[in-house]
């Protein structure tokens, strides 16, 4: 009787949660959609096979993305939009997850914040260890991927069927490559903004923002059930705690200027620099929503490797963080107190609230278009 009593009092902590996920995420989100937009509609897709396609090669496509995405300051969340925009129009795979990790993991904002509330080592560390994991994940996937479409093909040949190996084709209406059309490199400025807006807030948008809601409300069950004293008490350094806050880190949503306060808390309080590291190695590049939209979009095998490089980068980057600090004989300190807010509270309500009619209004017109796509089909 009791736990049913407390029912309600669960479900609204769970809402809240996720709400405030939602609000934290949203400027970020806006901005992964305004940053695809225009990629869309003012980048030719020969710009983005020449140096993201397969024409770069494995290394080189790995290497321009993880080299891109440092700078821009989209987290986990606002970086997927922009990604699979990127992967819709001729990134491979392997660069594909390279942007997804580098990216959301550093950013001018993220860096300046490290370097204020750490110390020079973290914000030099910081991304140099993002760029790395981020280009090894990239050359596997393409590695792997490039096997795996040989042996593919090699099947397909033994059985006599006729494999097509060129460039991947969508026959699932809700795919975004479906969506629109490419833009006109002659068009006017206001033509090609309007082309950006539209497949950014009603295309792209509709085509992921299910899978985004579900991974939310995941996030904030995961929030609502960890207390926050748990980090504290079980995370005072070595290996256990390393991979304790990287169980921790991998699911929650956190962006990379949000966890850095933290970190710097934890490190103020006796947790090793190295320790520190995981979290914001690991925290910022993944959370749930990440993680359902990676495997949606990209495949299974590719998120498992996905959440298996960051792992194993972040507790070795780790691990190499607190040999630094001790070879160094440096105590690692940081600033006590907390660092203001890059955006205000109001800021980040607005941005919720303004995306909330374009979620929905993306998801009707998605399933719209699949409606009439699907009577089309039938009809046939």
């Amino acid at each position: 009787m009791t736990l049913i009593n407390a029912i309600p009092s669960i479900i609204l902590g769970i809402l809240t949660e996720s709400w405030s996920l939602f609000e934290e995420a949203a400027p970020y989100l806006f901005l992964g959609f305004v940053v695809a937009g225009l990629l869309h509609a003012l980048v030719p897709d020969e710009k983005i096979l020449k140096y993201l396609g397969k024409s770069a090669g494995k290394f080189r496509s790995a290497f321009n993305a993880s080299l891109i995405g440092i700078p821009l300051p989209l987290c986990s969340c606002g970086v997927v939009p922009t990604a699979l925009s990127l992967k819709n129009r001729g990134a491979t795979k392997g660069a594909t997850l390279s942007f997804l990790i580098s990216t959301p993991e550093t950013g001018v904002d993220s860096i300046a914040i490290t370097y204020a509330l750490l110390d020079p080592i973290m914000t030099v560390f910081r991304p140099i260890a993002s760029m790395t994991t981020a280009l090894f994940t990239g050359i596997a996937e393409n590695i792997m991927g490039e096997k795996r479409d040989s042996k593919r093909s090699l099947f397909s040949s033994e059985n006599g069927s006729i494999a097509l190996m060129q460039a991947p084709t969508c026959s699932d209406s809700s795919c975004s490559c479906h969506s629109g059309t490419v833009p006109d490199e002659d068009a006017s400025l206001f033509t090609k903004i309007k082309e950006a807006l539209k497949y950014s807030f009603v295309e792209l948008l509709g085509d992921i923002s299910g899978w985004l809601m579900v991974g939310i409300l995941i996030a904030g069950i995961i929030s609502y059930a960890i207390p926050d004293e748990f980090v504290g008490n079980y995370l005072g350094g070595g290996v256990f705690s390393m991979i304790l806050m990287l169980v921790i880190g991998i699911p929650l949503y956190i962006c990379a200027t949000a966890s850095t306060p933290l970190a710097a808390a934890l490190v103020s309080k006796g947790m090793s620099p190295g320790t520190a590291f995981v979290f914001l190695l690991a925290g910022p590049a993944t959370n749930a929503a990440t993680i359902t939209m990676v495997t949606k979009f990209l495949g299974k095998r590719s998120a498992a490797l996905y959440l298996i490089m960051i792992a194993v980068c972040s507790l070795a980057f780790g691990l190499l963080l607190d040999v630094i600090y001790f070879r160094l004989g440096i105590k690692a300190s940081s600033i006590v107190g907390s660092a203001s807010e890059v955006l205000d509270p109001w800021i980040k309500t607005a941005f919720a609230l303004l995306l909330i009619p374009f979620i929905i209004h993306g998801i009707y017109k998605q399933r719209k278009l699949k409606k009439g796509k699907t009577s089309s089909s039938s009809m046939v």
